[in-house]
């Protein structure tokens, strides 16, 4: 029988990442997401688990292989995924691919356009927008991104307008 909580599993991406005033560029130092379940007064019961802090451009085949294998052995039926934008697609669509006909899980991808620690990020309504939707779908790979639920396979992220849309 699966768990009831809900497991979080960061990879890294956009979300995360912090300016570096001294290098003047962003950077990765620790996962966001304590700080935002916490300031969000999230009560429910929640795991984090946090797989690696990479750029999804960067992401090698290996780590998204470690995602998938990661998520599929997840004893919790919820799963949210926050993963870098650029290649989100890419990886659902693997997770989808490696998931058993019969599999329970329900997993959410979601990620930030703009990191959480800068103005104006979309980190906190995209994370409150997966972590709701996960206890609502059907089991299955989604991606949860500027308010919309797209099912993995359906959905391709648009770089000039900045958003994801559905194909």
């Amino acid at each position: 029988m699966l768990d009831e909580r809900i497991r979080i599993i960061t990879t890294g991406g956009t979300f995360d990442k912090l300016y570096d005033a001294v290098k003047g560029e962003l950077t990765f130092h620790e996962s966001q997401l304590p700080r935002i379940l916490h300031q969000a007064r999230v009560t429910l019961p929640v795991h984090l688990d946090s797989l690696f802090a990479v750029d999804s451009l960067v992401m090698t085949e290996e780590q998204r292989k470690v995602i998938v294998d990661d998520a599929l052995s997840c004893m919790e039926r919820r799963v949210v995924i926050v993963h870098g934008t650029d290649t989100m697609v890419k990886t659902a669509e693997l997770l989808k691919a490696s998931c058993p006909e019969d599999d329970k899980h329900i997993f959410v991808f979601t990620g930030a356009m703009i990191p959480y620690a800068l103005e104006d990020s979309d980190a906190v309504f995209n994370l409150g927008c997966a972590m709701t939707s996960v206890q609502l779908l059907a089991p299955g790979v989604y991606i949860v991104m500027g308010g919309q639920v797209f099912r993995s396979g359906e959905v391709r992220k648009n770089r000039e307008k900045g958003v994801f849309e559905r194909i």
